[in-house]
């Protein structure tokens, strides 16, 4: 793939969360959105393209998360910290993140790579532990989204500089 190829698919993408956030539960037109018939060619691969550029920005916060030397590491922070992580990608990304759990239930290819994002929540908040066998893992991770997504009121702990400065990198990954 090009640069040229790169940043037209990129493009598609941003124009396909513009266009699906006034109804992020409905089908994606592809006909509405300039190229993506043409470079996705079907509804399913234009997700799962959204899908992948969702794992790369969690990924990105989670790794600044947990870059900060000066961030222990035990569980309760493990937990505050993929809280930390998922929130602010979901808040800078709330578009996104609303396309992909809308299509979740009518585009069965996406199930898998949810279990994927649930089972590396799970791990990743030290809640689980990678010789657990996966359904429960899964199960795990789901029960702490669904705790991240309630939000709750309480402010976020102070991190060190080195943690503050990675988290505002990570968005421009």
């Amino acid at each position: 793939m090009s640069w040229t190829d790169f940043y037209r698919r990129r493009e598609i993408l941003e124009a396909t969360v513009r266009q699906a956030r006034r109804a992020p539960d409905a089908p994606l037109e592809l006909d509405e959105i300039p190229g993506a018939a043409d470079e996705f060619g079907t509804e399913e691969n234009l997700l799962l393209a959204l899908q992948y550029k969702w794992s790369q920005l969690l990924s990105g916060y989670l790794r600044a998360e947990f870059a900060d030397p000066d961030e222990a590491d035990d569980a309760g922070d493990q937990v505050d910290a993929v809280t930390r992580a998922w929130r602010q990608a979901q808040h800078d990304h709330e578009d996104l993140r609303a396309v992909l759990d809308g299509a979740l239930t009518r585009c069965p290819a996406l199930e898998p790579l949810h279990r994927i994002e649930l089972h590396t929540l799970a791990l990743t908040a030290g809640l689980a532990e990678p010789h657990e066998p996966a359904d429960e893992i899964v199960k795990v991770g789901r029960a702490l989204e669904a705790l991240l997504r309630a939000g709750d009121a309480a402010p976020a702990r102070r991190r060190g500089p080195v943690g503050h400065l990675l988290r505002l990198l990570a968005p421009s990954a």
